[in-house]
């Protein structure tokens, strides 16, 4: 079984559809859970959101938090998964924003992702430093840590 078919497993025990909301994966997260056969009973959709407007009109991001934080934030991040949630059929959500490189900053480095988990209990964020480890291996990374939060939150 891979980590995608557990994920599904988890949200078809637990009677919910699954959305997300992708900026820096560009729809790999929804590309790896519909990899697997069979994933229509549990995916409901996906919104890559890569500019800010996107993040905006699709998933009602707001322009302050955007101004305040930044697109790489937890409060985007927060943003985006309750946006994929509330536009949405899924009972849960995921979101990731952040710095796939080459580039950043010396306050938003290389490799930062923020990730988000919205349900309708309640949402949580968190932050994870990849590092300069390139591109498609943040990329890899971050879909790999978003499922491993999609299934803890689904088992939870």
């Amino acid at each position: 079984m891979t980590l995608a078919s557990d994920v599904l497993d988890a949200a078809r025990a637990r009677g919910v559809m699954i959305a997300t909301a992708e900026s820096c994966t560009g729809g790999l997260i929804a590309g790896a859970l519909t990899e697997v056969p069979g994933s229509s009973d549990a995916v409901d959709r996906g919104f890559v959101t890569y500019s800010n407007a996107a993040k905006r009109q699709m998933l009602g991001v707001r322009a302050e938090t955007l101004d305040a934080h930044g697109a790489v934030s937890e409060q985007v991040a927060a943003e985006m998964a309750l946006g994929a949630l509330r536009n949405s059929d899924a009972g849960i959500a995921v979101s990731v924003t952040g710095i796939a490189g080459p580039g950043g900053s010396e306050h938003k480095p290389e490799g930062r992702v923020c990730f988000g988990i919205a349900q309708p209990f309640g949402t949580r964020t968190e932050t994870v430093e990849f590092g300069a480890i390139g591109r498609s291996q943040v990329r890899a990374a971050t879909v790999d840590h978003a499922l491993r939060m999609l299934l803890d939150a689904l088992r939870g």
